[in-house]
């Protein structure tokens, strides 16, 4: 994707160095309602996230990097639920649909972050939790690129983290929207990659 000359004023970087100890992955919305049969607002195509993103995880794990499911959540009976004034209604807590993908299933040790807005840091612990880790680099994923990963992103890139997207683990809800969001991620608030590589990265660092 051609750059415009604003963007284009930028200092590139590279995934050189990657410390697995003060890393930490965040898993976005991975959450039946988006990505299964018979869900709320399911993403068509968005199972092709699974290998790569299984593949990444199993990597952090094994590097002993902390996984953090970062998961939609929407209180039934609110008088108004400010979301849902945009969108249909979706993962409702309880239910199947706000359930993380079978694929995808949070170990135990693993931490799990519930949010009610679009970004993972908006009123929820996922700072104090990073913090408590000594984590200063996130590596995101998850659904969808230009909706909740975006904002997620946005907001770790203000609290001073830094942000690594591998491109094959996330999803946006169109062609243009991806590479729009990866372009603005890219130029702006991050590194964006390959899961290969970040994996590549991990394995290679102590």
């Amino acid at each position: 994707m051609k750059g415009d000359s604003f963007s284009e004023k930028r200092k590139h970087s590279s995934l050189a160095r990657l410390n697995p100890g003060s890393t930490a992955v965040l898993v976005v919305d991975m959450l039946n309602d988006f990505l299964k049969r018979g869900g709320k607002m399911v993403l068509e195509g968005s199972e092709v996230l699974i290998p790569p993103m299984r593949r990444l995880l199993a990597r952090a794990r094994k590097a002993g990097t902390p996984v953090v499911y970062v998961n939609d959540s929407h209180r039934p009976g609110l008088r108004e639920d400010r979301e849902f004034n945009k969108r249909s209604q979706h993962c409702i807590e309880g239910t199947w649909g706000a359930e993380v993908i079978d694929e995808l299933k949070p170990t135990k040790k693993d931490f799990v972050v519930l949010k009610h807005r679009f970004s993972g840091f908006y009123e929820t612990d996922l700072d104090l939790t990073l913090k408590d880790l000594c984590i200063d680099t996130v590596i995101v994923m998850g659904v969808v690129t230009n909706i909740c990963v975006r904002s997620t992103i946005h907001d770790a890139f203000f609290r001073g983290y830094r942000v690594i997207v591998p491109r094959d683990c996330v999803m946006a809800t169109g062609e243009r929207e991806q590479a729009s969001s990866l372009y603005d991620i890219e130029t702006h608030f991050g590194d964006v990659s390959t899961s290969e590589k970040v994996i590549e990265m991990m394995a290679k660092t102590r």
